[in-house]
């Protein structure tokens, strides 16, 4: 019994010990200027829409607040983190410091899933998988899909947004998904009536998708005509491809 209450005094003894260090660490990490600031960036797509360069511009406003030496008292890290998500490409962003001093921050990147096509390319710009426009990138060219209208105004981030553009994004982000589509589908054009169809990386047919409904189903269809037409009869056999009505392909 004497012996389990030393063991019991000497855990309570250990705890008070650690939790003190913990406040001390604390403490001192409160009152430490700014040592480093470290920057980390998310590269789940193997490319970078944003530098190291851009969020540590972001963070010192261009250079002008200078970060290093800074009293820990005049930071506010929910306004640089404010800041960096202001950026177009940064997706989420934490800013926080680490017990040695130094400020990091992390950026998680946004990232297009198709490029909205212009007559003048100047006007070209990406889209999101919320729908959202996103700027070209002098850093890097995303290979996405290409969208167009044909005959009419040009596409804008407005129309995925409401409920009238909301299946096409659906159409954009199920391409984006699925990595064979992805690699295949090389170009996708709007008509007038808002039927879709796109032009493939592979095979010269164009493919005539309809209305973006019964997205999975259209091209469970077109994979059946890969995997039984082109083996037999070649690529080059038709040059158009049908998956826009219930349990059919239409070949010509």
């Amino acid at each position: 019994m004497k012996r389990k209450a030393n063991h019991l005094l000497f855990a309570t003894a250990c705890l008070v010990l650690l939790g003190g260090l913990g406040v001390f660490a604390g403490v001192r990490q409160a009152h430490r200027p700014v040592g480093g600031v470290i920057v980390r960036i998310s590269n789940e797509f193997n490319n970078f829409f944003i530098s190291e360069r851009e969020v540590t511009s972001l963070l010192t406003r261009q250079g002008r607040d200078r970060l290093e030496g800074t009293d820990p008292a005049e930071l506010n890290l929910k306004a640089l983190e404010a800041r960096l998500k202001a950026h177009s490409f940064v997706k989420d962003a934490q800013v926080y410091r680490d017990l040695s001093g130094n400020l990091h921050a992390d950026v998680r990147q946004n990232r297009p899933i198709a490029r909205l096509v212009h007559a003048d390319s100047r006007q070209d710009f990406y889209l999101d998988a919320a729908g959202e426009k996103l700027p070209l990138s002098p850093l890097f060219t995303a290979r996405v899909v290409p969208i167009a209208r044909l005959g009419g105004q040009p596409l804008t981030a407005t129309f995925f947004q409401d409920s009238t553009g909301a299946p096409y994004l659906e159409f954009l982000r199920y391409i984006d998904e699925k990595p064979f589509w992805r690699a295949q589908v090389a170009e996708v054009f709007i008509s007038p009536n808002g039927k879709l169809s796109f032009t493939q990386q592979v095979g010269d047919q164009r493919v005539e998708f309809g209305f973006p409904e019964n997205i999975s189903e259209k091209f469970a269809k077109l994979m059946v005509f890969y995997r039984q037409i082109p083996p037999v009869l070649g690529w080059d056999t038709y040059h158009r491809v049908n998956v826009e009505y219930k349990d059919q392909i239409i070949c010509e």
